[in-house]
């Protein structure tokens, strides 16, 4: 009984040190073949001159509190924010279009 403890025990470490063995061996791979480099799936992981430049927040031309009584006026308030935003989301024309992510439509020009 206790001789099948140990051997738990064993198979356990065992296989944590194969983990982190092949682990390791993988992001000495993935280093030395240079696709750290183009891994941008983490911002500012390896920034771009443009990233290095800190960019003020944008700031809510509103804001609620997040605790306390909620009133008429509160609401009200907030019912007219939420209406211009509709308004200006209505008026996009076509807004499922195929060209809604072209280059024009976002802004971006070369």
């Amino acid at each position: 009984m206790i001789r099948g403890g140990r051997n738990l025990v064993i198979l356990g470490v065992v296989s944590i040190l194969i983990a982190m063995m092949t682990t390791g061996i993988s992001l000495a791979i993935y280093k030395l073949s240079g696709d750290i480099y183009l891994d941008r799936s983490v911002p500012g992981f390896l920034p771009d001159k443009q990233e290095i430049e800190e960019q003020p927040e944008e700031e809510l031309d509103y804001e609620f509190s997040k605790s306390g009584p909620v009133t008429k006026e509160i609401i009200s308030e907030f019912m007219d924010k939420f209406e211009i935003e509709v308004r200006a989301l209505d008026s996009y024309s076509a807004p499922f279009d195929v060209d809604a992510l072209s280059d024009e439509k976002l802004g971006i020009f070369e």
